[in-house]
């Protein structure tokens, strides 16, 4: 089956479907790798296009995959389809005059940021994994802890290059910051999971990089303080980068893990059921300090224990041990990671049924969440499958009853596919199958994620 790729690619990136198990899988939870006919590496968006044509008119089934650090199973390859791997499309360009950064599928935060750092610019999307790739983050409307402050990517992105499954190469948007110029088809591109066609650029907003920061951790009695804090820290017009709230037992595993010490007193901790992790930012220090001041104080009369402003290494280690939430809930055996957003002001109101869930279900959930702006990730240990599958469904109907979503910024994948289909109005599903149908009528594009 190789051979329908000679001529397109060079002999050495076209590899065997099992040439590394890296391409059979994503960092989806009690998912199974399956392995690709091939894994394909294009270099420019004429051999994605090139690609794409061969496998519409022969119906192979095409999986594209950045840094494969998702965690909803859309990088998983289709049983006799094939991997279209980004990762030698790396290519950045940086505009100052218009802030923007254009760059390739492939590139990863990581990379992105050390470029624009020269400029004193930055890219304000860190989704929790440096390692993930630009290209990933558009599939998947990736977010974050900074979300709370500059939203998420679709907010981010100015326009697009994409590969439609025909092989035909759009342009959608642009270097400026709006128009109104028919339906806007970049915003339907970014979070469809490589299901309607392949990003092979995209435009994004840079903006001036605060040179001054300062973490503050605040602990509270009850998870309901912490909850209730939330929507008016926010109202507060403070205006924090990082706004987040970590419950007792996940940060006493990041402590240990990672070795914290946030010096924070054993009497304190005893009486401690949550934190709130807020991080400021400024160009001015003075500033900053003043900003720190009022916080603090608002915490304070919020009902905070006691308010802790962390020296810079210890707060940055309390932040990457943030963003390691995930592999710590891994390590720990955890059975599924899920990620529903509520409405902020609806928070409490959903940990008081998450918590009554998992009594019901015999159920642990624990977890952390980016609580500014309402995605909430809990971490299920329920080895059962049948069992946590409907506590799963509960958790959704929950989130949902108040106004929330299935899913954040992970995405639907494969994981949360039958909750999607089950939960949401069949008319807005019926929708998207005819807006997929139009842009993939051969439904050769990621075709067992999503529907």
């Amino acid at each position: 089956m190789t051979d329908v790729f000679e001529g397109l690619l060079s002999a050495d990136r076209i590899l065997a479907g099992d040439a590394n198990d890296d391409y059979t899988h994503d960092e989806a939870l009690g998912s199974t790798p399956r392995t690709p006919i091939a894994v394909l590496l294009p270099e420019t968006a004429d051999e994605v296009a090139s690609i794409l044509r061969a496998c519409n008119e022969r119906g192979i089934a095409v999986t594209a995959r950045g840094s494969g650090t998702g965690l909803s199973g859309a990088a998983i390859p289709v049983d006799g389809g094939v991997v279209v791997s980004f990762e030698r499309m790396k290519r950045i360009e940086i505009d100052t005059e218009n802030q923007v950064a254009v760059v390739e599928p492939g590139v990863t935060l990581a990379e992105l940021d050390q470029v624009t750092k020269k400029h004193d610019l930055t890219y304000p999307v860190y989704p929790g994994e440096y390692s993930a790739s630009l290209g990933g983050n558009v599939a998947t409307n990736a977010g974050g802890m900074r979300a709370v402050k500059y939203g998420v990517t679709r907010h981010q992105v100015l326009g697009l290059e994409a590969v439609l499954p025909t092989g035909e190469i759009i342009r959608t948007g642009g270097r400026f910051v709006k128009g109104s110029t028919g339906y806007d088809l970049t915003q339907l591109l970014i979070g469809s999971e490589g299901t309607l066609a392949l990003v092979t650029e995209a435009t994004l907003k840079l903006y001036p990089r605060a040179p001054h920061q300062a973490t503050v951790l605040a602990p509270f009695r009850t998870l309901d303080e912490v909850m209730d804090a939330v929507p008016r820290i926010v109202g507060s017009g403070i205006g924090p980068l990082i706004l987040e709230y970590i419950d007792v037992l996940t940060l006493s595993g990041m402590a240990r893990e990672f070795d914290l010490d946030l010096g924070v007193p054993a009497d304190v901790q005893a009486a401690t059921q949550a934190y709130l992790v807020v991080m400021m930012e400024n160009r001015n220090d003075v500033r900053l300090e003043e900003d720190v001041v009022e916080l603090a104080e608002h915490m304070t009369e919020l009902g905070a224990i006691d308010v802790y402003v962390l020296p810079p290494a210890s707060g940055e280690r309390l932040i990457s041990a943030r963003e390691k939430a995930f592999w710590l809930a891994k390590g720990a055996g955890a059975d599924d990671i899920i990620d529903v957003v509520v409405p902020r002001a609806c928070i409490t109101t959903f940990m008081v049924r998450v918590a009554e869930l998992a009594r019901d279900a015999d159920a642990f959930v624990a977890g952390c969440g980016h609580a500014g702006d309402g995605n909430i990730h809990l971490s299920v240990y329920k080895p059962d499958p049948e069992a946590r599958s409907r506590l799963l469904r509960s958790l959704f109907e929950a989130g949902m009853a108040l106004g929330g979503v299935i899913s954040g910024e992970h995405g639907i994948g494969t994981t949360k596919r039958k909750y999607f289909l089950e939960l949401e109005d069949p008319v807005k599903i019926e929708l998207m199958r005819r807006i997929k149908s139009a842009f993939d009528p051969n439904g050769i594009l990621n075709p067992e994620t999503v529907f």
